[in-house]
């Protein structure tokens, strides 16, 4: 679902909504409750919903779990380190 950015055109306030492409754009306010938000032309965001639905439909073979099975590192789990060998905020 698509999480679209939204600047008020009377207050400043800018705000980011998640709402189907098929659902009007609102126009309220959710600070000022004035009837001008406007649409901010950006990167869309999204969210996937479900669950593992890349994991389970797109990949295949050997490629499947490729993150829970690779320990090359390249990354952080979390920000304080998951403890597993190869975690990069281990190596800090």
């Amino acid at each position: 679902m698509p999480i679209y950015e939204y600047h008020c055109q009377s207050c400043g306030h800018e705000t980011e909504i998640m709402h189907r492409m098929s659902d009007p754009s609102p126009t309220e306010c959710p600070q000022c409750k004035a009837q001008s938000l406007t649409k901010v032309v950006s990167a869309a965001g999204f969210r996937l919903g479900g669950g593992g639905w890349y994991e389970t439909d797109f990949k295949s073979g050997k490629k499947k779990n490729i993150a829970a099975s690779d320990s090359s590192g390249g990354g952080a789990c979390t920000p304080g380190g998951c403890g597993k060998a190869g975690c990069a905020a281990n190596a800090a």
